[in-house]
């Protein structure tokens, strides 16, 4: 029974050591590509308010809400659909008195100020700078800025993943041509998180209406890590 039980190690050790150049085989080179693709916008996104200030907190918020109907009404006359326009937030704070070189003086509310801000969205570039107009005459007061984007960033994305994709393959065969390794198939390939368009230096700017508007370009990326499969060239 000892005899045997040495026989099956021994044929234990013996398949390892047959095993062990097809695991060799199993080495791998890893490498991330980065695919960058720039388009024109064709949408922009503008976050914009109104502020309101009285003495009372009801008389705030009411003049604050009658300028936000006031705006709203203007962007639907302008052409900006339902779906597009979004309260962002309604704010009310009060106002309290300076207390003057008497530090000890208690403070006290003077008034209030109540904010609506909004969050518009234009579908059409060339209806961008009239519908700033808009919004001004209506009494918007409070501007957060405004982001271009793409209604459908899909196939811009998904040329930058082909950019991603051919970079890692490019940086993959210079690798393996430098360490003299084969380039075996690709095992594995994932993407990161990300690819929403951003904001790129503005080129062209334009007049529409009575403001300048400028819509420059926005960029989409991907970026993908692909693991090959790689050995030992053979001597020549």
């Amino acid at each position: 029974m000892h005899r045997l039980a040495t026989l099956i190690l021994a044929l234990g050790f013996a398949s390892g050591a047959l095993a062990a150049p097809h695991v060799a085989t199993e080495r791998s080179l890893t490498v991330t590509g980065h695919g960058e693709v720039a388009a024109i916008p064709d949408m922009a996104t503008i976050t914009l308010g109104v502020t309101a200030t009285a003495d009372a907190a009801r008389a705030a918020m009411e003049e604050a809400n009658a300028a936000g109907g006031r705006i709203i009404a203007g962007l639907k006359a302008s052409g900006v659909q339902d779906r597009d326009i979004q309260t962002r937030g309604l704010d009310l704070r009060p106002e309290w008195s300076d207390p003057g070189p008497d530090r000890n003086a208690a403070p006290r509310i003077e008034g209030f100020v109540a904010t609506n801000t909004l969050s518009v969205r234009v579908r059409r570039m060339e209806a961008l700078g009239p519908v700033l107009d808009t919004v001004l005459e209506q009494g918007a007061n409070i501007f957060q800025g405004i982001r271009f984007g793409l209604q459908d960033p899909g196939p811009v994305t998904d040329e930058a993943r082909r950019e991603a994709v051919a970079e890692a393959m490019r940086k993959a065969r210079l690798y393996a041509d430098a360490a003299k390794l084969r380039l075996g198939p690709v095992l594995s390939l994932s993407e990161a998180d990300g690819g929403a368009p951003g904001p790129m230096l503005m080129e062209a700017a334009r007049m529409a209406g009575d403001i300048a508007v400028e819509g420059g370009e926005v960029n989409v990326s991907a970026t993908v890590t692909m693991v090959f499969a790689i050995s030992r060239k053979a001597r020549k």
